[in-house]
């Protein structure tokens, strides 16, 4: 046994001692907590009050940093709503990764998906409306954003429609038109122009393809 003269505080190791992360990690650990902050804060504003309650002044605010560490994050409130789509879409893919589809037949599966994420939007029909119009207003400069949501949409359908690989591959015209279909809907729905029926009945109707051939016409 050590005793007190033998061992003081210099010699016991503690957290003082103990090595941290790498800067580069701390750095990149903090700018992934900063980028949460904005999103959830973006979120939030957005379901309560829409497209026009994003404002990057409000946004910055509630996320609490600088503005123009914002800016450096997403160039302009469509940037930013586009990476809030993304986040919903990884969201709804873990939700479906957790509450396996039970449904064998790939168009119900789809069907299934689609009007879950439905379900969701009817929660939140002011948050479905601020993303849905970024989608419809981004331009080139969020060309990166856009191909990310529509990249993350068709790979979400793509497992849960359960499709082996190559038959996937070889069906993924039809899960594409599936996936504008189902954005079209939503823009449809949010704006007022088209009943929950008439855009879960156009949802159906697109995930159909599937038992298809789907092959190109010549």
């Amino acid at each position: 046994m050590t005793t007190g003269s033998r061992a003081g505080p210099a010699h016991r190791p503690g957290p003082a001692h103990r090595p941290g992360p790498p800067s580069g990690q701390a750095r990149t650990e903090r700018q992934r907590a900063r980028r949460r902050r904005i999103l959830d804060a973006s979120t939030e504003l957005a379901a309560a009050g829409g497209f026009d309650a994003v404002q990057m002044r409000d946004v910055a605010e509630s996320a609490e940093v600088a503005i123009g560490t914002l800016y450096r994050y997403f160039p302009s409130k469509i940037h930013l709503l586009l990476a809030v789509l993304e986040d919903q879409l990884e969201r709804l893919r873990a939700t479906l990764r957790e509450r396996p589809l039970t449904e064998r037949d790939p168009a119900e599966r789809l069907a299934h998906t689609l009007k879950r994420a439905f379900r969701s939007h009817q929660r939140e029909p002011r948050l479905a409306q601020a993303m849905m119009r970024a989608l419809q207003l981004a331009d080139a400069s969020a060309r990166g954003e856009f191909r990310a949501v529509t990249r993350l949409t068709t790979a979400l359908l793509v497992e849960a429609s359960g499709l082996p690989e190559a038959e996937a591959a070889r069906r993924l015209s039809a899960i594409r038109v599936i996936a504008h279909t189902w954005h079209s809907s939503l823009l449809y729905w949010v704006a007022g122009n088209a009943t929950l029926a008439e855009a879960h009945e156009d949802i159906e109707t697109a995930c159909r393809l599937l038992a298809g051939d789907a092959a190109p016409i010549e």
